[in-house]
C-alpha cells in the first residue's frame, strides 16, 4: 500500500511520486490550504492538500486527529522560511495528489502529545498510548536490543531452550501464580518465578550453553522497576567458572550499547565485594555515578556522653556514619527537616547534621545542634575522615547498621538528584563476595541471600556448617548506574553440598524430597560443574531508553495493584468453569 515511510523522505526524494500511509496527528487549515502532519513508525511528514481538486480537499477538511489515510503525490521543497529543523522531515513535505481514508476515529480519550494525561487512562487505552514517538521508539529499542542479544548468544554457541511454563511451586523469595488444574483435581501448577531449576538440568543433560528470552511471575508488591510478569534474559553455562561468565557478558554488554546506542563502554567492568558496596554506600547496587560516600565513625563516638550516638557504636549490630554533601551548607532548615522525614521511611529515628561555614576556625566555625554533645578530637576526626570543605554539610545515621545503610544509602541518592550531583554516562559494576546466608533474627533460622542453588565460596561441606555467618558465595550481581541488571552464580553441582545447604535453611530431608526431589535426584547422575545470570530485560531496555519506569517499556503492563486496566484482568469466572476445576468459593456467613 506504500512505498515509502513517513519519517523517512528527505530532500533526495524531491520530484519522486510516492504513497505514504498513517496517522493523522494534526490538520491544520490555512486560509484555503489544508496541512496535514502524517506520523507512521518512522516519523512525521507535512502533507499539503491544495483547494484545486474540489473533491479531494472537501474529503481533507473531514479529516481528524487519529483518521487512518492514504496519500499519493510528489514530494517538494518547502517554500522558504516555513522549514522545519525539529522535524527529520522538517525540509520537505508532500503535495498530495490523491488522499484516500483508510479509516476514521472517534475523538481520542487524550493527546497523543499531551504528557498531562494520568497514568490509567494511558493504560486504559493503551493502544493509543503506544502510537506517542517515545513509545514507537521504546518498542523499537527493545526489539533491537533481543535481536542483538540472540544473535550474540548464538555465534557464541548458546542454543535458544524453551522451559515449561506450568510447573510446581518452589520457594524462590516471592509468592508463585497459581494454576488449578481440570485433571488433577485439587492439584494446581505454578507459573515459574525463574527457569532456574530448569536450566540447571539442562545443564545436567548436556546442553553445555543455554539461553532463554522467557517470561517469569511472581506475585508480590509492585513498585517502579516491578510487574507481576516480566521478561529476562536467562542464560547457564557448564564447565565456567565465574570469571569466565563475567568475561563473556561483559563483552556482551558492550556489543549491545555499542551496536544498540553507539556507545563504547570501557573494556574492563569495575569489581566491587559486597562488604566494601555496603560500607561505602549502604547498598549492593551502588550508583557509581554519584561521588558521595559513606564513612563509618563508629570508633570515634563509642565513649560519647550523647546515647544516639554511642548506643550504636557499641552495638555489635550497630552502625555510626557520616555522608558528606559537598556545597551542602546552603541547604535551608525546612529542606534538611524534609530529608529528615525521608530517612524515616527507611526506619531512621532522625537526621543530625553539622554545617560547615568554616572549617578553619574549628568548632566556632561549625553549626550544628549536635556540637555541644562531641568532644573537640572527634569533632577534628570527623572533618578530616570526612574530607570536609568550608561550604560543606554533615549528615549522620546512627542506628542498627542495616538501618543506617538503607536510610543513608537511599539519602545519598536522593541529595545527589536534588543537588545535580549525578555524573552523565554508563557506570557497569559487578559486586562479588555475597554472604552465602543472612540471619533471621526473629525466627532464629538462615535464609539464602541469592538462592538455596548457589555454591558457597568452599567445597567442604563441613567447613560450611561449622561457619555459615562467615560464609561467602559464588555470586555476582551486574549493576549499571546504581540498578542491578542481572545477578547470577556458579551452581552447587553435587548432591551432598545441596542437602548441607537446603538442610541449614531449615529444610528437612523430606521436604527437600517433595520440593527438590528431582533436582536431587539429577544430582546423582554425573552433573557437570556449571553457573549462569539473568538479566531484567525490561530494566535493561528502560534505563537505555532513559524511561522512569519498566512499564514504560513494556508492550501491556499491569498497575500498581496487578490489574490490567485495557482488559479489565482479573476477572471473575462462571460456576462452572471452577466446578471443572474443582473450586468451590466459600460463600460468606449470613449475619446473626
Amino acid at each position: 500500500m506504500r512505498t515509502h515511510f513517513c519519517g523517512e523522505l528527505n530532500q533526495q526524494h524531491i520530484d519522486q511520486q510516492i504513497t505514504v500511509c498513517g496517522w493523522v496527528n494534526r490538520r491544520r487549515d490555512h486560509g484555503g490550504v489544508i496541512f496535514v502532519d502524517l506520523r507512521d513508525k518512522k516519523g512525521m511528514l507535512q502533507v499539503v492538500v491544495d483547494p484545486d481538486d474540489a473533491n479531494m480537499f472537501a474529503l481533507a477538511e473531514s479529516v481528524r486527529n487519529e483518521f487512518v489515510l492514504k496519500v499519493t503525490g510528489k514530494i517538494r521543497l518547502r517554500p522558504e522560511g516555513t522549514l522545519n529543523p525539529d522535524m527529520p522531515t522538517g525540509e520537505v513535505e508532500l503535495l498530495a495528489q490523491e488522499l484516500q481514508i483508510l479509516n476514521s476515529s472517534e475523538t481520542p480519550p487524550f493527546q497523543l502529545d499531551d504528557d498531562d494525561v494520568h497514568d490509567d487512562i494511558r493504560l486504559r487505552y493503551r493502544y493509543m498510548d503506544l502510537r506517542r514517538p517515545e513509545m514507537q521508539y521504546r518498542m523499537q529499542l527493545r526489539a533491537k536490543v533481543t535481536h542483538f542479544m540472540r544473535s550474540w548468544l548464538e555465534e557464541n554457541e548458546f542454543l535458544d531452550i524453551e522451559t515449561p511454563m506450568l510447573t510446581r511451586a518452589t520457594p524462590e523469595g516471592a509468592r508463585d501464580y497459581l494454576v488449578p488444574s481440570r485433571t488433577h483435581g485439587g492439584s494446581f501448577f505454578a507459573l515459574p518465578q525463574s527457569p532456574q531449576l530448569f536450566k540447571q538440568l539442562l545443564m545436567m543433560s548436556g546442553m553445555d550453553r543455554y539461553y532463554q528470552i522467557v517470561r517469569c511471575f511472581r506475585d508480590e508488591d509492585l513498585r517502579a522497576d516491578r510487574q507481576p510478569e516480566f521478561t529476562q534474559l536467562d542464560i547457564e553455562t557448564s564447565f565456567m567458572d565465574e570469571e569466565g561468565i563475567m568475561g563473556m557478558m561483559e563483552s556482551m554488554m558492550r556489543g549491545l550499547f555499542k551496536t544498540v546506542m553507539s556507545v563504547d563502554i570501557e573494556a574492563e567492568f569495575l569489581r566491587m565485594s559486597y562488604a566494601e558496596a555496603m560500607e561505602r554506600f549502604g547498598s549492593d547496587k551502588p550508583d557509581l555515578r554519584i561521588s558521595l560516600e559513606l564513612k563509618t565513625i563508629s570508633d570515634l563516638l563509642a565513649d560519647v556522653e550523647f546515647k544516639v550516638f554511642s548506643g550504636p557504636a557499641n552495638d555489635t549490630d550497630g552502625r555510626v556514619a557520616a555522608l558528606l554533601v559537598p556545597g551542602g551548607n546552603s541547604l535551608s532548615r525546612k529542606e534538611i527537616d524534609g530529608y529528615t522525614d525521608f530517612v524515616g521511611v527507611y526506619g531512621a529515628k532522625g537526621l543530625a547534621y553539622i554545617k560547615c561555614n568554616d572549617v578553619s576556625q574549628g568548632r566556632d566555625g561549625l553549626q550544628s545542634p549536635i556540637l555541644k554533645f562531641l568532644p573537640d578530637e572527634a569533632i577534628t576526626e570527623i572533618l578530616a575522615r570526612t574530607g570536609a570543605k568550608t561550604g560543606d554539610l554533615i549528615f549522620f545515621g546512627a542506628d542498627k547498621t542495616n538501618i543506617v545503610n538503607e536510610s543513608l544509602g537511599a539519602l545519598r541518592i536522593k541529595v545527589a538528584q536534588d543537588l545535580d550531583l549525578v555524573e552523565s554516562g554508563w557506570k557497569f559494576l559487578w559486586v562479588v563476595d555475597f554472604p552465602m546466608f543472612e540471619h533471621d533474627a526473629r525466627e532464629n533460622r538462615w535464609n539464602a541471600l541469592h538462592h538455596p542453588f548457589t555454591a558457597p565460596s568452599t567445597d567442604d561441606a563441613d567447613e560450611l556448617e561449622a561457619n555459615p555467618g562467615g560464609m561467602l558465595s559464588r555470586a555476582y550481581d551486574m549493576v549499571l548506574n546504581g540498578t542491578e541488571l542481572g545477578g547470577g552464580s556458579i551452581r552447587i553441582h553435587k548432591n551432598d553440598m545441596q542437602q548441607r545447604v537446603l538442610k541449614l535453611l531449615g529444610i528437612d530431608e523430606q521436604e527437600a524430597e517433595d520440593k527438590f526431589g528431582f533436582l536431587l535426584n539429577a544430582l546423582r547422575y554425573g552433573c557437570p560443574p556449571h553457573g549462569g545470570i539473568a538479566f531484567g530485560l525490561d530494566r535493561m531496555v528502560m534505563l537505555m531508553a532513559g524511561a522512569s519506569s519498566i512499564r514504560d517499556v513494556m508492550a501491556f503492563p499491569k498497575t500498581q495493584t496487578a490489574a490490567c486496566l485495557l482488559t479489565s484482568a482479573p476477572s471473575t469466572v462462571s460456576d462452572k468453569q471452577l466446578k471443572e476445576l474443582s473450586i468451590r468459593l466459600r460463600k460468606p456467613k449470613a449475619d446473626g
